[in-house]
């Protein structure tokens, strides 16, 4: 078993991509004819109205998903902020309804290729769920570039029919009577179809169960989707716009097939019967664009759940191509029992009850992530008109489910069964993990759940890679201090940091010990069990400070909550211009610290260098005398601003006999000097090799 992490590699048109494709399928090539016939020629309205309540759901789960950018999406974030019961019910209940819904999908797509082949549908159907799943397991940049190709072509394919169709039938705005023409069943009618149709829409969000694997997902992920609904919503809109113009309305009520009859009529431009061709080769690819997005989505629910020890260790495997092989493979065996035993159109209609569920739920964990006030939270989108967006997208899930009748709402409840009985079974009440709900009353507040505090700020850590030059060029200039008997209290420890701070700054001693002993126990983070850091924002400063305690006896920091036998304190100095940036060396940090075995080799370290080497992730330092490396032996008696170095490689400090220098542009290199360097990896191996 490899590492546990997925590969950051799928970029914006990656995302765009995914949600267009789980978006498109039955709701497009389907679905029209029939919510035309509960509402008559304002069925384009309907999907445009459909469109627009969908936006609540969006923004609160691009604002989750830039936050907590981590697989399993729906999943992760209800278990964080309302706790492992929802985040299981969230989860399963994803996976069984995304399975029936892409099942249904490539079901739709073999009765398309069963046009041209005589083999069934429902065979055809198995054998493409076996070719995604393959490509599934190959990798996840080879399902997105597949992924790609399809959704390229189903756009280009609708935006000729589009451009084709309005040119054919102009534009007509006019409303009939609305007995027979615009509202053929009332105003109720309308509002029912809204609710039919917006199912169509449900697969914009699917892309957050990949989140983790989204390169800067503060941007691609809520750009990616605000595109694709853009897209969709206008494809949908004049689309059925089209369909509604061209057929008469009892070709289009009756009508399974209504993109390919209208594209009959007018598409005559390509001879034969190319425009139906087209119009099949469009509708094969939306229904295995679902199909394909939806497997790879699907997948990492189990994959998320199981590194979260709610299912079997085993679906948290990854293989040589960095993708959840047996998540792929469970899901795929999954499906095709589901194709070979189930109606399958039936459930996965009634499915979507659940998924406009998980909607509401959403918008309300997002209300609860803000609410916590965990600092650890720092969505890189952040949904406007808070909270009044959340509580409306509530209440459009509730009326959405409520409309759908009493048989999907049977099922929903079903499923919450299920899952929750999977949940009491499977746990045994051994998870301790709580959600965010904890951290929001101030009553449950005394069971508010501390790991998750230093949970998000690893997920902070991993997002912001960015940052990671800057951590390890603040550990490296950082200063560390044993605790010994001449500091006895917590002033003495902001005593000693603030003479360091300003002989470094060249700020009055004075100013920089009221600043933090007036704020050190307000402004700070738990960076694991007994560990601590405190930090502070000054707008005197150019370039974050480190000051680091080993404390070896017991110590009261005199912090409300905390241990008083605590081992590590750390006092960070951050420019106030630079926002954000403390805690974001805060959460680089938190995850080196609550690494295995951190407070044994911290403690037990023999001088300043081997405890600073601590601070530092292995692989990302290197410690090199110049006088044993062909490269830096060419530099001797140059300046430091004059020399090239591998990448991202910086010379942090200089050891100059008993002598440590901070170095500079200035700074004219030795050859008996001997440097800390950091970088990435692969800047530190070509050091290495020199």
């Amino acid at each position: 078993m490899s590492d546990k992490k997925l590969k950051k590699q799928l970029g914006l048109y990656d995302v765009f991509a995914i949600c267009t494709g789980a978006m498109f399928s039955s709701g497009f090539f389907l679905l029209p004819g029939i919510a035309a016939a509960q509402t008559g020629e304002s069925v384009y309205l309907a999907y445009l109205a459909s469109g627009i309540l969908i936006i609540p759901a969006m923004l609160s789960v691009a604002e989750l998903s830039t936050a907590m950018p981590k697989s399993g999406g729906t999943y992760y974030f209800l278990d964080r902020s309302l706790g492992p019961m929802v985040g299981t019910i969230g989860g399963l209940g994803s996976w069984v309804a995304l399975m029936f819904k892409s099942s249904f999908a490539l079901i739709g797509m073999g009765a398309y290729l069963a046009l041209f082949v005589d083999v069934s549908f429902t065979m055809l159907a198995l054998i493409l769920t076996l070719i995604f799943g393959f490509l599934n397991i190959f990798g996840a940049k080879e399902t997105t570039l597949l992924q790609r190709i399809l959704v390229t072509v189903l756009v280009l394919i609708m935006g000729v029919f589009i451009i084709q169709g309005v040119s054919a039938v102009g534009l007509n705005f006019s409303i009939t009577n609305s007995e027979d023409g615009f509202f053929s069943n009332s105003l109720h009618g309308f509002i029912s179809t809204i609710g039919l149709v917006f199912v169509s829409y449900a697969g914009l969000t699917k892309v957050t169960s990949v989140a983790e694997e989204v390169e800067n997902p503060d941007r691609n992920i809520p750009l990616g989707m605000i595109l694709s609904l853009a897209t969709a919503s206008l494809i949908y809109v004049a689309g059925v716009y089209v369909m509604q113009q061209i057929l008469t309305p009892q070709e289009f009520y009756s009508s399974l097939t209504p993109v390919a009859d209208a594209g009959a009529k007018f598409m005559s431009w390509l001879p034969g019967s190319g425009g139906v061709l087209l119009i099949v080769v469009a509708a094969v690819a939306a229904f295995a664009s679902t199909g394909n997005a939806g497997i790879m989505s699907a997948s990492r629910y189990p994959f998320a759940m199981s590194r979260d020890k709610l299912m079997s260790p085993r679906f948290s495997d990854i293989g040589k191509q960095g993708t959840p092989y047996y998540a792929i493979i469970v899901t795929v065996v999954c499906m095709i029992l589901i194709l070979l035993i189930f109606d399958v159109e039936a459930v996965a209609k009634l499915a979507s009850a659940f998924q406009l569920l998980l909607f509401g739920l959403m918008c309300f964990a997002v209300i609860v992530m803000r609410e916590s006030n965990i600092k650890g939270y720092q969505p890189g989108f952040k949904s406007p008109f808070y909270p009044w967006v959340q509580i409306v997208g509530m209440l459009i899930s509730v009326w959405l489910v409520a409309e759908m009748g009493i048989l999907a709402v049977s099922l929903t409840g079903f499923i919450v069964v299920m899952c929750v009985a999977w949940f009491m079974y499977y746990t045994k009440g051994q998870i301790s993990r709580r959600g965010a709900i904890f951290h929001v009353h101030e009553r449950l507040g005394k069971r508010r759940y501390e790991d998750l505090e230093h949970e998000l700020l690893n997920v902070l850590n991993e997002k912001s890679s960015g940052e990671h030059l800057s951590y390890k060029e603040t550990i490296a200039r950082s200063v560390i201090i044993d605790v010994d008997h001449s500091l006895n209290n917590v002033d003495d420890l902001l005593d000693e940091a603030s003479e360091i701070f300003a002989g470094r700054l060249k700020i009055e001693k004075k100013k920089l010990f009221n600043e933090l002993s007036q704020s050190y126990n307000v402004r700070f983070n738990k960076l694991g069990s007994k560990a601590i850091c405190s930090y502070h924002s000054m707008e005197q400063i150019k370039t974050p400070e480190l000051v680091v305690f080993r404390i070896k006896q017991a110590f009261n920091l005199n912090i409300e909550g905390i241990e008083s036998d605590v081992y590590m304190y750390a006092i960070l100095l951050v420019p106030k211009e630079e926002e954000g940036l403390d805690i974001r060396l805060v959460g680089h940090l938190a995850e080196i610290v609550q690494s295995s075995g951190f407070q044994n080799r911290w403690l037990q370290s023999g001088n300043k260098k081997e405890l600073r080497e601590c601070l530092l992730t292995e692989g990302h330092f290197i410690h090199l005398k110049v006088k044993d490396s062909q490269l830096l032996r060419a530099f001797t008696g140059k300046a430091i601003r004059d020399i090239s170095l591998p990448g991202t490689s910086l010379i942090t400090i200089i050891y100059r006999g008993k002598e440590l220098i901070i170095p500079h542009g200035n700074t004219i290199i030795s050859g008996e000097d001997e440097f800390l360097m950091v970088g990435d990896p692969e800047d530190i191996k070509e050091l290495m090799r020199n």
